[in-house]
This record gives structure tokens, sequence and C-alpha cells, in this order.
């Protein structure tokens, strides 16, 4: 029953640093039930059908999402590559919450734990461990269910990222209802649209979700595998473009495992980089401050591959 009551209600025993090792580190198959019917939702496309307005919906927050994900969460939370105030930091908080990969302290915890070992035994996802491990295996693991918070100190303080992480399916259920209760009034308002409350919410949510969260699990275990590396470091990072153009700048994961610590994880001006760009219009703006780059000495530091320069 607690595993049950922890799919709405994480508990405050998520902030309290409990021990991670105590945890059983099998496939928790109780948790398996959540993603499992996550996938099958996608199934019902073939009864509801596809539009126009439901694909572009899906697409939108395929992109919307990741940027969440990839600029702030990670970027962000994990690696604090750039300053921003508290009203923006939540609103990227809240909008990585409804990606369905729980929230900004949980991820940016085990991120930070994924750099500390990267590809060593207390790496949460490995592929030295199994590709199915590296890339779901641990997601759905008792073990990781919890997290070691004494990793983020600096961003327990925020109560309200406190609570996208204790309730942190209460954001994805809001955007399925949001998404369903769009496709009636559309279907009742705007009946040329082909859509309908069911088609909207398995492509803008389900099919969306889904996608969105095996991209940006392929980091874990694809970018660990398959691609080029340019440097030398302790772990099997590679930089990869199609995932870089997948995740909208992630795939350079080798860059980024040679210096966590830059916004820019396209280290040269043809490695594309969506997530940066886009920052580097947040700066313009204002909203963004302090937006850290990889300096050029560092750049150039512990080459594999030294032929390739400005």
């Amino acid at each position: 029953m607690k595993s049950i009551r922890q799919w709405f209600d994480n508990g405050e025993a998520a902030y309290s640093a409990e021990s991670v090792e105590s945890a059983e580190d099998g496939i928790d198959w109780l948790r398996v039930i959540p993603f499992l019917v996550l996938h099958l939702a996608c199934l019902a496309v073939f009864f509801v059908g596809i539009s126009a307005v439901a694909v572009l919906m899906a697409v939108a927050l395929y992109l919307i999402r990741m940027f969440a994900i990839t600029a702030f969460y990670h970027r962000y939370f994990a690696h604090k590559s750039f300053k921003t105030t508290r009203p923006v930091q939540f609103l990227f908080a809240l909008i990585g919450a409804s990606a369905t990969q729980r929230g900004p302290l949980w991820w940016a915890a085990h991120h930070r734990q994924h750099h500390r070992h990267a590809d060593q035994p207390a790496d949460p996802h490995s592929p030295k461990q199994g590709f199915f491990w590296s890339h779901m295996g641990w997601f759905l693991s008792g073990k990781h269910y919890q997290a070691d918070y004494k990793l983020i100190p600096d961003w327990q303080r925020f109560s309200e990222l406190r609570w996208l992480d204790r309730y942190d399916l209460a954001v994805p259920v809001l955007l399925a209802l949001a998404l369903f209760i769009l496709g009636v009034l559309l279907e009742k308002y705007f009946p040329g649209s082909g859509t309908s409350g069911w088609q909207m919410l398995v492509w803008g949510y389900f099919i969306s979700t889904v996608v969105l969260l095996h991209a940006t699990l392929l980091i874990n275990s694809m970018a660990h595998c398959l691609g080029k590396k340019r440097y030398q470091t302790a772990d099997e990072s590679r930089n990869n473009l199609f995932l870089a153009l997948l995740t909208l700048g992630e795939g350079w994961h080798n860059n980024h495992h040679h210096y966590p610590a830059s916004a820019r994880q396209g280290f040269y001006w043809w490695e594309v980089d969506i997530s940066y760009y886009i920052l580097k219009l947040m700066q313009k703006s204002g909203l963004i401050w302090d937006v850290r780059t990889v300096p050029l000495h560092k750049r150039e530091s512990k080459k594999i591959l030294p032929e390739e320069s400005v």
C-alpha cells in the first residue's frame, strides 16, 4: 500500500536524505504499473485517430518540455550554469515537472550523483550495468525512487520545489486534464479542427510524453555507448549529433562531461545546441544572467581529436 500511495504523495521522507543504500536495488514492480500504463495509453491512437491540431500540440509540448528539462532541470538545477529569478525558476520547474520525469530536486540529485561516479558502480544509470538498466531500469528501481538529497542543499530551501518533488504526479495529471478539456472545447466550438478531448489527451499528453521521456533517457544510455569521444574523460560519454538534434543540444555529451558547468554543450559553432540558443535569447531579455560557458583553454585541453579547432 505504501508503494501505491507514493504514486501520489512521495511523503516527507523524500526530503530527509534517507539512505539510498538501504533501499532495494531491483525493479519495483508496483512502480512499473503507471510506467506501463503511460506507454499502453499510446495505443489508443488507433481509436482516437489523428488531426493536424493534435499532432501540432504533441510536437509543441515535446519541444517546450524538452527545453525545460535540458535547460533548467539539467543545466540550471543540476549544474547551476546560469542564474535567474525565483519566479522564472519556478515556472520552468513547473513545466519540467509536466514532463513526468519526477521533480526538479530528485532529478538534480540523481544527475549530480551520476557526475560524481560516472560509469562507476555508484553511477545510477551506467550502461556498464546493462543498456536496459541505464535506459529505464534504474528509473523504476526501489533504490533510485529516493535520491541523496544531501547533494542538493542549495535547492532544498525552496518550498515550492519541495512541493513539486513530493507531489510529482500532480502537474502531469493537471496537464492531461487541461488537454482533454481543450479538446472537448475545440470539438464543440471549432469542429473544423477535427480533434476531440480523447484525441488531444492521447497525442498531447501520452504520445508526446513517452517520446520525450525516452529521448531524455537515451542520453543516459546511448550517449555513453555510441558517438565520438573528443575528450579524455574518466567515463564513456560520447558526442552524438542525432541525440543533440533530438534533445535540443544534450547529445554533445562528451563535451558536457569534460566541462559540466557550461550552459553551452555544443562547444563549437557547428555543434547545434538549440537549448543554448534559447538561453542566450533569455539572457538578452534579462530573464537569466551569469551564463557560464567553457573557457577556451579548457575547451582545447585533453583532446583525443586534436584536429578540431575554431
